[in-house]
């Protein structure tokens, strides 16, 4: 693996805490990868970690570990842990049906892919919030508050409505957590049944074939001061080898971050040498 301006750092305290090392981490910082972002006129930052070495390369380490953002749909990981745990969800087979209210993108078009019935594997991939917002409501605040506090999932807080606080900015997490959270995922080192664990991993397989398999979870949102943020978060394996990923881009209100985001991820990938099953 290249690695542009390379510089090893050595203590860093979240990545300890979240890989659980006895010893500190090889940590480089890569702002060869900055130009993936200047291309696409955003901000953001990136984090890969090879958990069989235990490497882990970083663009825009101050973002990475100290910045935190409302999570938008990648809390979709962590609602239907809880939804299948509490039985609020019974499978991924499990359908919740339209409620006849027809939802549109910000610039009109039809969410055609939300309005209809859906399973919880199909709303999971289609990303669709009315979905997971009535699995909030059946959870009810107090459970949920106590999974967030259980998790020790950013900051923990719901603030006035459960059924829209990972998207209203009340619930912030850093990139660093998110990495974290998806590692201990992939383990069953989460605080659920390994049934549950095991159906979500299942949902955020995205890409499968022989050379890989890419699971994650998208996320798109606007910040306070209507900047839009985008998320993916999950985990390349090649030749049952682990790599965990973290994208968070930032840009204006009007950016297609729906596209950037995997336009940076694959170009990042591919540039680390993934997709050939040689890693």
């Amino acid at each position: 693996m290249k690695l542009n301006n390379g510089v090893l750092l050595m203590g860093l305290l979240s990545a300890l805490l979240f890989f659980g090392a006895c010893s500190p981490n090889n940590v480089t910082k890569d702002d060869s990868l900055k130009d993936f972002f200047d291309s696409s006129k955003v901000d953001g930052c990136f984090a890969l970690y090879d958990n069989g070495t235990g490497q882990f390369t970083v663009y825009n380490l101050s973002r990475y570990k100290d910045s935190a953002y409302l999570p938008a749909s990648t809390f979709k990981i962590v609602n239907s842990l809880i939804g299948i745990e509490t039985g609020r969800i019974v499978n991924e087979k499990m359908v919740i049906k339209w409620d006849g209210v027809v939802r549109k993108h910000d610039n009109g078009d039809t969410i055609k892919e939300w309005n209809k019935d859906l399973t919880m594997a199909e709303a999971f991939k289609v990303s669709c919030v009315p979905y997971y917002q009535e699995v909030a409501r059946w959870i009810g605040k107090d459970t949920m508050q106590q999974w967030l506090d259980s998790l020790k999932y950013g900051n923990r807080k719901i603030g006035g409505r459960v059924d829209s606080f990972w998207l209203d900015n009340s619930l912030k997490i850093t990139p660093d957590e998110q990495l974290g959270l998806v590692k201990k995922l992939y383990f069953g080192q989460l605080g659920f049944q390994k049934r549950t664990q095991d159906i979500v991993k299942k949902v955020m397989l995205q890409e499968d074939n022989a050379n890989y398999k890419l699971y994650y979870k998208t996320g798109l949102g606007y910040r306070e001061n209507g900047n839009s943020i985008g998320w993916i978060v999950g985990w390349i394996e090649e030749n049952h080898h682990p790599y965990f990923f973290v994208l968070n881009i930032e840009g204006t209100h009007n950016a297609e971050l729906w596209t950037i985001r995997k336009n940076i991820l694959t170009g990042i990938l591919k540039k680390e040498g993934f997709f050939e099953g040689k890693k």
